[in-house]
């Protein structure tokens, strides 16, 4: 059993900067990997950003390249999201998760076993 636990989020002006944090209550296995998503009030949870946690290579929603950059630190247990430029639309509750294999589609809700409480980031000016 992995617990994440989200911190990072607040309200932001458009063109503002945020970063997330995602810390897990035990180490990550190499296998595994971290991602973001994210759910605006009346939509459906949409993939943001994954993280392989062995090698580090990266993925990213077209709407997060160039903005958003996804990283983490093996020895804090903690996976973190830049996110720079942001737009109203970008608001959302955004959450993280952990998949325990590498089984599965990394953009995929069903992937993953384990998910943070949520963190609301509001971009409004």
């Amino acid at each position: 059993q992995v617990q994440l636990i989200e911190s990072g989020g607040g309200s932001v002006q458009p063109g503002g900067s945020l970063r997330l944090s995602c810390a897990a209550s035990r180490r990550i296995f190499s296998s595994a990997r971290m991602g973001w998503f994210r759910q605006a009030p009346g939509k459906e949870r949409e993939f943001v950003a994954v993280i392989r946690w062995s090698g580090g290579s990266t993925y990213y929603a077209d709407f997060a390249k160039g903005r958003f950059t996804i990283s983490r630190d093996d020895a804090k247990n903690t996976g973190y999201l830049q996110m720079n430029s942001l737009k109203p639309e970008d608001t959302a509750v955004y959450y993280c998760a952990v998949s325990s294999s590498s089984l599965g589609q990394s953009t995929a809700v069903t992937s993953y076993d384990y998910w943070g409480q949520g963190t609301q980031v509001t971009v409004s000016s």
